[in-house]
C-alpha cells in the first residue's frame, strides 16, 4: 500500500502552471481507456480539464471527436508568421487500475516520487508539455506556432493521434512519453498475425478419418522459433537489435475424443527500420508454404492484423539538435540518446512527413501496480522543454 501522506490534489490553484500541481490534478481524473476495460471512463473528463486549463491561458483549442466518447484536443498558441511550428504530442488515456496497489486516483508524494496511475505513463509528460508551452508564450507570441495535441486511445490503437494528423501538421514535434531524461531516437515496430491451421473433424476412433490440426500447429510452432532465432543471428539495427517473433496466444480443438478440425495461432512480429508487415508476411508465408510442402495434409490460411511501422529519427535534424542542447544545460552533460524496444505514436508523426523523438520524465511503474513519476525530473523536462519551445518557434 502506498504510504498515507497528504495528496497534492488538495486544493490547488488550478491556473497555476506549476508541473508538480498540475500533475496531481490529471492523476486524480480516471482516463481508463474502455478498449482495454469494459466500461473504463475514456479521455472525455480529462479532455475537459486539459481544454479548460489551456483555453485560460490564451491557446485555441480544437476537440476531436470522429470516436463518439473517445476525444482528442488540439491546443495552438498562434505566432507572429515566419518562424517553425512545434507539435507536443501525449496521450491522456491509461491502462486499467484494478491491480493497482492502493489508491490510483489519489496523487501522493513519497522521497520525491509522485506516484498514481498514469503518472508515469504518461500524465507527467502531458503536465510538463503543457507548462512548459504556457511559459514559453506567456511573454507573448513567438514567431512560429505551438502546437499541443492531447491523444486519446495510444495505449490501445492511437486513434487519437491518427485523427489529429488529420488536420494538423508542425515543422517538428516531440512526443513526451518516459524516457528518463534521455532522448529516444527509434524504436521497434509490430505486426500481428492470425494463424488458422485446417485438419479434419473424427472421432477419435477413427484416426483414418481424422487430421489433427493441434498436431500439425506443433510443426509450424517448431519453424516460428527457427525462425526466432535465425532473426537474432541476423544483420542488427545499431540500437534497436534485430527483430523478434513469438507466438501469442493457441487454441484449438473441442473434446477429448474429437480430431481438432483446426488450430488457432495469433503472433507478433516486432520489427526494425527496414522491416515492414509486408516483408514479415513474405517471411511467414515462406516458412508456411515449406511445411505445405513437406508435412503431409499440412493446411493454413494467414490474416494479416493490426500492424505499426517502426522508427527512426534523423539525429541530424534541426528538433533534435536543439532539444539535445537545452537538455545539456539542463542536465549539466549530454543527454543518452537510445532506442525503445515498444511502439509509440512517433512512429505516425514520422509517417506523416513531421522530424520527431521522444523525450520525457523519469520514473517507473509503466502498467505496473505501483507506478511513480521523479519530480526532480518532471521539473527538469519541463525547463528543457520551455527552453526548446522558445528556441525553436522563436
Amino acid at each position: 500500500m502506498l504510504p498515507e501522506t497528504p495528496s497534492t490534489a488538495a486544493a490547488p490553484d488550478p491556473l497555476d502552471p506549476e508541473p508538480g500541481r498540475l500533475l496531481a490534478r490529471l492523476i486524480a481524473i480516471d482516463s481508463v481507456n474502455p478498449d482495454l476495460v469494459a466500461g473504463g471512463a475514456g479521455e472525455t473528463v480529462i479532455a475537459d480539464f486539459c481544454s479548460e486549463w489551456l483555453a485560460a491561458r490564451g491557446f485555441e483549442v480544437h476537440s476531436l471527436e470522429k470516436r463518439p466518447g473517445r476525444p482528442s484536443l488540439v491546443a495552438i498558441a498562434r505566432g507572429t508568421g515566419g518562424g517553425r511550428s512545434l507539435m507536443l504530442n501525449g496521450h491522456l488515456d491509461t491502462v486499467g487500475m484494478a491491480d493497482y496497489d492502493g489508491d490510483p486516483l489519489d496523487p501522493q508524494i513519497r522521497d520525491g516520487k509522485m506516484f498514481g496511475r498514469g503518472a508515469f505513463d504518461m500524465k507527467g509528460g502531458i503536465a510538463a508539455m503543457m507548462v512548459a508551452a504556457a511559459r514559453a508564450t506567456a511573454c507573448g507570441p513567438l514567431r512560429g506556432d505551438v502546437i499541443l495535441a492531447c491523444v486519446a486511445d495510444e495505449e490501445n490503437g492511437s486513434s487519437g493521434t491518427e485523427e489529429v494528423l488529420e488536420s494538423f501538421t508542425a515543422d517538428a514535434a516531440i512526443v513526451t512519453e518516459p524516457s528518463h531524461l534521455e532522448v529516444t531516437l527509434a524504436h521497434k515496430g509490430f505486426a500481428w498475425f492470425d494463424m488458422r491451421i485446417e485438419g479434419r473433424a473424427a472421432h477419435g476412433s477413427r484416426p483414418e478419418l481424422g487430421i489433427d490440426a493441434i498436431a500439425k500447429a506443433g510443426h509450424f510452432l517448431v519453424a516460428l522459433e527457427e525462425l526466432g532465432q535465425r532473426l537474432a543471428q541476423g544483420p542488427a539495427h545499431p540500437l534497436l537489435g534485430t527483430g523478434t517473433v513469438h507466438a501469442s496466444v493457441i487454441h484449438g480443438g473441442r473434446e477429448p475424443s474429437t480430431y481438432p478440425a483446426y488450430c488457432h495461432i495469433t503472433l507478433e512480429r516486432r520489427t526494425v527500420p527496414g522491416e515492414s508487415a509486408d516483408s514479415v508476411e513474405r517471411e511467414l508465408t515462406a516458412v508456411l508454404d515449406r511445411l505445405a510442402a513437406t508435412v503431409p495434409d499440412f493446411r493454413y490460411r494467414l490474416t494479416r492484423g493490426l500492424h505499426r511501422e517502426p522508427f527512426e529519427a534523423d539525429p541530424e535534424a534541426l528538433i533534435f539538435r536543439t532539444l539535445t542542447r537545452h537538455a545539456q544545460k539542463a542536465l549539466g552533460r549530454p543527454p543518452v540518446v537510445r532506442a525503445e524496444p515498444f511502439w509509440t505514436d512517433c512512429a505516425l508523426l514520422d509517417r506523416a512527413g513531421i522530424p520527431c523523438l521522444l523525450f520525457g520524465v523519469d520514473g517507473a511503474g509503466a502498467h505496473a501496480a505501483t507506478e511513480y513519476v521523479d519530480l526532480a525530473s518532471l521539473d527538469r523536462l519541463t525547463d528543457i522543454l520551455t527552453g526548446t519551445i522558445a528556441d525553436f518557434c522563436s
